[in-house]
């Protein structure tokens, strides 16, 4: 089994790459040519970033109790994530 520093830098990276993949698909939604590729881009990046800071999270929970600015930090990142899949849902349902 992986150490636990392993499995954070693990978390760690997945929330990045989530995070890059976000970006890309934010970086599409603008030009015409490629906004097909945008909203399945977005979702992906959404749900790798999602999961990896969560997991994240967790796992720094388990070392002990967390700085208050680090909890502030997962539920506001949380709540952007949610704002923008709501964003995603009522764009999608206008097409």
């Amino acid at each position: 089994m992986a150490s636990p520093s392993g499995i954070v830098k693990a978390a760690e990276l997945a929330s990045a790459l989530g995070a890059v993949v976000l970006g890309a698909g934010l970086a599409l939604v603008a030009p015409e040519g490629l906004r097909l590729h945008a909203v399945p881009l977005l979702i992906t990046g959404l749900l790798v970033h999602g999961t990896g800071m969560t997991l994240k999270h967790r796992l720094q929970g388990q070392a002990g109790p967390l700085a208050w600015w680090d909890r502030a930090l997962f539920w506001l990142c949380g709540a952007a994530l949610a704002a923008l899949g709501l964003w995603l849902a009522t764009a999608w349902a206008q097409r």
